[in-house]
């Protein structure tokens, strides 16, 4: 039974995906792409579950642990001109508020719309981002997926709601305190002791990006 490197290339180019679309639709790097095919690196569970809901087939299958492959009929791929990449199946969430990049700022928890974003994304909702402390990897105005009730390593960016204002910085969690960091190195990192971690919660991590809508 073939192991998860070789499923993943084989999927791939029988789907006439590039890794360049396939690490734009998981938004991670190229790659970590060619490390998956190779067998140097394996994705983590939320990963897995993507990549196999792209491809449409079983987990079980995906990981060479069964050779039945498809969880359902697959269409026919998208046949693209060289350069561009096929429309991926897509979902609509809500836009909710905005959230701060900089100095955090009061949440505005009111409906602002719909739009749509990558189903492999399986976010819950999005939120629009304000100021420049994720610089430069998240810019004012941009368009976070959020994806709810979801396990958040060390690193990650998360929405973090701390008392009624919100923010969106790498997220470390500690024995008895937790690290909002920016990445902009002008700003200073928040912290919250575990004596102050009562008005603390964590919204959701972030699992996509839309920039210029």
């Amino acid at each position: 039974m073939a192991d998860f490197a070789s499923v993943i290339r084989r999927l791939r180019i029988e789907r006439g995906i590039t890794q360049e679309q396939l690490a734009s639709m998981l938004k991670i790097s190229r790659s970590t792409i060619g490390m998956y095919e190779t067998g140097s690196r394996e994705p983590d569970f939320e990963t897995c579950e993507a990549i196999a809901d792209i491809f449409n087939v079983d987990m079980d299958y995906l990981l060479g642990r069964s050779n039945v492959e498809r969880k359902e009929p697959v269409a026919p791929a998208q046949s693209v001109p060289p350069g561009f990449s096929p429309m991926p199946d897509m979902d609509t969430v809500p836009l909710v508020g905005r959230i701060a990049c900089g100095e955090p700022i009061t949440a505005e928890e009111n409906l602002e719309g719909y739009v749509s974003v990558p189903s492999a994304w399986r976010a819950t909702f999005t939120l629009e981002c304000e100021g420049d402390s994720m610089e430069p990897t998240i810019h004012d105005g941009d368009l976070v997926a959020i994806r709810k009730d979801v396990r958040i390593e060390n690193g990650q960016i998360a929405a973090v709601r701390i008392g009624d204002e919100a923010t969106l910085k790498h997220l470390y969690l500690h024995d008895d305190y937790i690290e909002l960091r920016p990445e902009n190195p002008t700003y200073a990192s928040i912290i919250r002791r575990k004596e102050e971690m009562n008005d603390v919660s964590i919204e959701g991590k972030a699992v996509g990006l839309c920039r210029g809508l």
